[in-house]
This record gives C-alpha cells, structure tokens and sequence, in this order.
C-alpha cells in the first residue's frame, strides 16, 4: 500500500475552547478517505517557555513508549524529558537513514520555538490519501515535487481569487493567535 504525501500541521490555541468539533472533522475525513492521522500531539508551553507535551491516540501507555511518536521523532520531541527528546529524533532519523532518507533538523524548521509562550498548540501529522492516485500518476510522467505550501489568502487577492474582504477575514482568522 502506497503512502499519501504526509503533511505536518501545527495549529496555535492561545485560549483553547474545544468542543470535539476538530475530532469530529477528521473523523468525517477519514470516513471519507480523504485523510488519514498518522500521529497527534497536544503540547502546551508555559508563560516560562517550559513544554508539557501529550501524545493524542487511542494507545495504551505502554504501546505508545513501544511505537514512540513519529511527530517526536520528526522534530526531536520526546516524552522521557530532554533523554528522550534526543532519543526521539535519532531514533527518526535512524530509521530514515535506513531508508535513504534526510529527515529536516532544527535548522529547517524549529517546530516547538514556533510555538509562542502560554499557548497551546496541536501538532497533527497527516496523510493525504486523496493525493496518492494524482501523485502516482505525475511520477508516471516523469514529475516530481518541487516545493509546496499554503497561500495567505491576502496573497489570492492579488491574483482576484478572492475579493479583499474576504481575504482580509479569513487572514485574520487563520493569524489571529499570533499577535501578542
């Protein structure tokens, strides 16, 4: 079974009033075979800076420390203190090693100094199912991915996807744990 492209999504709450509306949404992806979660985590990093991270599954403690958390180990985040931070990421890097694979390092992106002070945050790492067949078939024809990511809406606007208005509130919406 091939792999979807996998996207790593880390998702600010400054005050998180969660109501199982985000579960229900993937659950309703997945149902759908749009996506599929690989790994969750909930990380909490205090006015100090300091991180208090919990490993979002359906696993028993126990098979969570045998199966360790791929989101651990792509971004060197352990649940055994800073040993088993360090433990998470080269164990990652380990088995993508072995794989012929470079896994990013903190140089490329620094995930958790992302997450500013006394905010929650969600880390979820998906896979894009939908994606496999239109992936297959651009390596079919000799393609591959070049660079990828999301569009601010401010920048539709320009290209007159989307009227100001519009763009201007769904920015808003998408930033607005970012400021102060």
């Amino acid at each position: 079974m091939a792999i979807g492209p996998v996207q790593l999504l880390v998702l600010g709450f400054k005050h998180p009033n969660f109501h199982g509306e985000i579960i229900a949404e993937l659950e309703r992806l997945k149902k759908s075979d749009t996506v599929r979660v690989i790994d969750a985590l909930a990380v909490y990093k205090t006015p100090e800076g300091e991180l208090e991270a919990e490993h979002l599954s359906n696993l028993t403690p126990e098979e969570a420390v045998e199966i360790g958390s791929k989101i651990g180990a792509l971004i060197g985040l352990g649940f055994e203190g800073e040993e088993g931070a360090e433990a998470g990421f080269e164990k990652g890097g380990e088995l993508a090693a072995e794989d012929g694979v470079r896994v990013f390092d903190q140089q490329e992106w620094d995930v958790l100094a992302e997450i500013p002070n006394d905010t929650a945050a969600a880390l979820l790492l998906i896979e894009h199912h939908w994606a496999v067949p239109l992936r297959d078939a651009i390596f079919r024809a000799g393609g591959f991915r070049l660079a990828d990511g999301f569009i601010s809406p401010l920048d539709l606007v320009g290209i007159g996807l989307i009227a100001a208005e519009e763009a201007k509130e769904l920015h808003d919406l998408e930033t607005a744990g970012k400021a102060g």
